[in-house]
This record gives structure tokens, C-alpha cells and sequence, in this order.
């Protein structure tokens, strides 16, 4: 049993949410998340951090009992009320959306500049994340838009004098989650930064830590950026052996401007209208198959193979091959350098491993920014549908990639 605490304080800096869903295979893994948690607000005072914690290892309550533990963490100590009960479906909307509107008025009780949440579990690229076992299985990219959206509703509701807070920034301390549509649909929740890797990450994950970065730099975006991909690319995590391992084979810091991120649409839909038009000749429809098989998905590492995820390409690297391939029409090279550029705008801050070890050594020196959803087979559209799909998603239909997919396949 951990000893607990009182951590009242007014006037941090950042209340940071921990949303973690123990409820699968990476229950005791990533549960130092909440070590690392403890350990940086001993470090910096400004920090509190809001737990909801659904979870069966041993901690407030005996080994292998699934439960949901609800508590706070600041000054290096648990706060003296931890609530116990029954397990959350922590991929269910509602929950997050609870969740976050407790976030948000534990940041305007403690006057925090800033409230962001950490999303720790399995990831599933454009399929969502959060897989909770005894639930509803994956929560879809749009429905964690909406939870999102929802609990800030239900903040400002219940406290009208600060209907402004909203969820500054999500960490996705999750694999495959820098996709365009996952930036398109925390976006539109009024969301403003997203960490997270595009491709696989070893689990703990992304290190708490990097909350400090963001709650010494709420002045400067750019300078939290790389402070935050800093942080995730130079840890090492020790195995028994004795041997370390980094968390991301790449991992960002994303934008989510609202003009951007409609800018940003707007070029993937006219990118995604010119290669359909070119597509519909088959000469030019096998070149721009060629030009994607060049790209190589996403999850490369030995294994893999029946994983869904190899249809999710680096986008700039994708658009970039499609806009310097003199084969294809001139219109197609406008709207992909548009496209790439774009999506480029959207990534503050950068870091990829050009021979991750783990994986024997695999390239993700392309990957650098969000992936997108471009399948070449039937097989490869939805590969583990109904439980993931990586099609059946706002951002995939508003930018017509339905359209191309049909054409390409």
C-alpha cells in the first residue's frame, strides 16, 4: 500500500491528467508512468498531476482485482483521498469525457496556465487507441475528438466564469497515434498540441517527464516542442540483462492550429481528387502504386506481418515521392507538394531513430511528421475490422481517401 498525502496548492503551472488503462497485457509495464509522475513533481512544485488508474496489479488493493483508482500527485506525494472502485471501460467516451472535465476543474481550483492529459495504453494508428479488454475494445480516433470536446463542455457548463480552459495538449503514450486524422479530430475538440509517435513504441512509452518540459516552456511552443521530443528520444529504459532500450523509433510534437489543420485538409483533398482523376488510367495508376510501395509502412519490424498497419506511410515522405515523379500529371505534382508541405507545417518539433535497435536495426529516418492511411490491396484497408478500422473515420471520408482507395485497389 502507498503512503498518502495531502497536495493542495494553488497557482501551478500545469495540471497534467493521466488517463491509464492497465486493463490489458501492458497492465505492470506502464505503470511506472505513475513512478515517473511521482518523481518529477518532488523535482517541480508547478506540476500537479490528476491519476485515473484502471488497473489489477498490486497497489491500493490486492494483486489480480481490476479497479479503477482515482488520485492526485503533487510536491512528490499522493494526495490523502484515493478513490477505489469498480473498472472503468476506460474506451468508453463517456469515461474520458469525465474524466476530463474532472482534469479541467482541478486546473482552474489550482490556476493552472496550462491542462494537458496523457493517454497511456495501446494505440492503434487511425483505428483510435485505448483497448480496454473488458470493454468496448478500441476507442476510434473521432470518439476521443468528441470525449474530449464533450468533458470541456461540461467544465465550462458547470463553471461559466472559466468557459475558456480547455485541453491545451494530449500525450499519446501510445504507438501509431501521429496520424493526420488523429490531429484533424483533437483539433476540431479545441485541442492545441499533440504528442506522440507515428510509429511503434516500446512500452513504458513515452517518460512522464516530459510534463516538466512542457511546464517550463508554456511561453514558448517551439522550445516545448523539442524540449518534449528531447525528453523521449534520449531515454533509456533498462532491461533485466542489463541492457537499454529507447521508448520511440520517432516520435513529434504536433500543431493543431485549427487554420492549419484546415489548410492541411484542404491539400490532402486535393491531392487525394488528382490522384483519383489520374488514377482512373492504368498506366497512371500503376506509377502511383509504385511510387507508395516505395515508401514503406509503418510497424517494420521482424513479425509483423499480421499487423494492419503497413498501409500507414509517412506522409511527407509519401507526397514527396508522388511530387518529384516526373511520370505523373504536373497537377498531381502541385496539389502533392502542397499536401507535403502542409502536413509539414504542422510539426513543431521532430525525432526519429535511423536504426532502432529493437527492430534490428529499421529505418524510420521518413518518418518524419504524421502517417496516413494509403492501402494498395483490398487486404490492406481494414485488416481487423470491425475491431480497428482505419477507414471508418470523419478525417478519411471529409478528404476523400474513400474515393481513391476504391480507385487504387
Amino acid at each position: 500500500m502507498v503512503g498518502t498525502h495531502s497536495v493542495e496548492r494553488a497557482g501551478r503551472a500545469l495540471e497534467y491528467g493521466i488517463y491509464r488503462d492497465g486493463d490489458n497485457n501492458l497492465d505492470d509495464i506502464q505503470a511506472s508512468v505513475l513512478g515517473q509522475a511521482r518523481a518529477v513533481s518532488a523535482r517541480n512544485p508547478h506540476i500537479e498531476f490528476l491519476v485515473e488508474d484502471t488497473t489489477a496489479r498490486r497497489g491500493f488493493a490486492p494483486r489480480h482485482v481490476l479497479r479503477t483508482e482515482s488520485y492526485a500527485i503533487a510536491d512528490g506525494e499522493l494526495s490523502r483521498r484515493v478513490e477505489l472502485g469498480p473498472p472503468h471501460d476506460m474506451s468508453d467516451r463517456a469515461n474520458l469525457a469525465r474524466f476530463v472535465r474532472h482534469t479541467l476543474d482541478r486546473a482552474q481550483a489550482n490556476g493552472a496556465r496550462q491542462t494537458w492529459i496523457e493517454l497511456v495504453d495501446h494505440g492503434a494508428g487511425d483505428g483510435g487507441g485505448l483497448e480496454a479488454d473488458h470493454g468496448n475494445g478500441i476507442m476510434r480516433e473521432d470518439e476521443m475528438g468528441r470525449a474530449i470536446a464533450e468533458g470541456v463542455a461540461a467544465h465550462a457548463r458547470a463553471h461559466p466564469e472559466d468557459a475558456g480552459r480547455r485541453i491545451d495538449g494530449v500525450v499519446a503514450n501510445e504507438c501509431l497515434m501521429g496520424t493526420l486524422g488523429n490531429i484533424a479530430a483533437l483539433s476540431r475538440a479545441g485541442v492545441r498540441y499533440l504528442a506522440a509517435s507515428p510509429e511503434t513504441m516500446l512500452a513504458p512509452g513515452a517518460p512522464t517527464s516530459v510534463a516538466d518540459a512542457i511546464a517550463r516552456n508554456l511561453d514558448d511552443p517551439e522550445a516545448m516542442a523539442k524540449a518534449v521530443v528531447g525528453k523521449v528520444m534520449h531515454t533509456r529504459y533498462e532491461l533485466g540483462d542489463g541492457e537499454r532500450f529507447g521508448p520511440a523509433a520517432a516520435f513529434d510534437v504536433f500543431d493543431l492550429e485549427p487554420v492549419k489543420v484546415r489548410e492541411m485538409e484542404h491539400a490532402v483533398h486535393g491531392l487525394n481528387a488528382a490522384l483519383d482523376d489520374a488514377a482512373q488510367h492504368r498506366s497512371l495508376r500503376a506509377i502511383v502504386r509504385e511510387d507508395a510501395r516505395a515508401v514503406d509502412g509503418m510497424v517494420r519490424f521482424p513479425g509483423s506481418a499480421g499487423l494492419p498497419w503497413h498501409a500507414d506511410r509517412p506522409a511527407i515522405a509519401l507526397y514527396d515521392t508522388l511530387a518529384s515523379d516526373g511520370r505523373l500529371p504536373a497537377i498531381v505534382h502541385e496539389m502533392a507538394r502542397e499536401a507535403r508541405d502542409a502536413v509539414a507545417h504542422l510539426v513543431l518539433a521532430h525525432g526519429e531513430s535511423d536504426g532502432f535497435e529493437p527492430f534490428e536495426g529499421a529505418d524510420y529516418s521518413d518518418a518524419a511528421g504524421p502517417t496516413v492511411h494509403f492501402p494498395l490491396t483490398k487486404r490492406q484497408i481494414d485488416a481487423w475490422a470491425p475491431d480497428v478500422s482505419e477507414t471508418d473515420t470523419a478525417f478519411y471520408k471529409r478528404t476523400g481517401a474513400d474515393a481513391l482507395t476504391r480507385t487504387l485497389t
